[in-house]
């Protein structure tokens, strides 16, 4: 697994970065029951998958900690296009890989074309190119 840190649950805020079931999700409802007599408050997070879009819930007392990725945000070049993925050289390491192009970017993404990623976890999403 990439980097991770761990914050109280009760800290996590919508559109926050968790990781639920070791996927990296953003924060989308957050329901707070209140304690009980001899208990603590239970939160009940609902998250959504940043690459996959899947919703996932867990539920925990509110001093519990959950894991939240470290997001490294890099910039790269596009060496070739293959149908739906790219090949990239990363700007600092010059290391090359292949990563999907969402369809937002489709149009835009062209070979030369200088673009930003994120590092999350072991996966790599590209995120926007970049206008010279």
């Amino acid at each position: 697994m990439g980097e991770v840190k761990q914050v109280e649950i009760s800290s996590i805020k919508k559109g926050n970065y968790v990781i639920i079931d070791g996927v990296a999700s953003v924060a989308s409802d957050i329901q707070i029951s209140r304690p009980g007599k001899h208990g603590h408050a239970k939160i009940r997070l609902t998250a959504e998958g940043i690459i996959d879009g899947n919703k996932r819930v867990v539920m925990m007392p509110g001093h519990d900690r959950i894991e939240v990725p470290i997001i490294e945000k890099r910039s790269a070049q596009v060496l070739s296009i293959n149908g739906e993925m790219a090949n990239i050289m990363d700007a600092e390491t010059f290391e090359t890989f292949d990563v999907a192009i969402p369809a937002e970017l489709k149009a835009e993404c062209v070979e030369g074309s200088n673009v930003l990623y994120w590092d999350i976890i072991d996966q790599r999403i590209l995120k926007q190119i970049k206008s010279d």
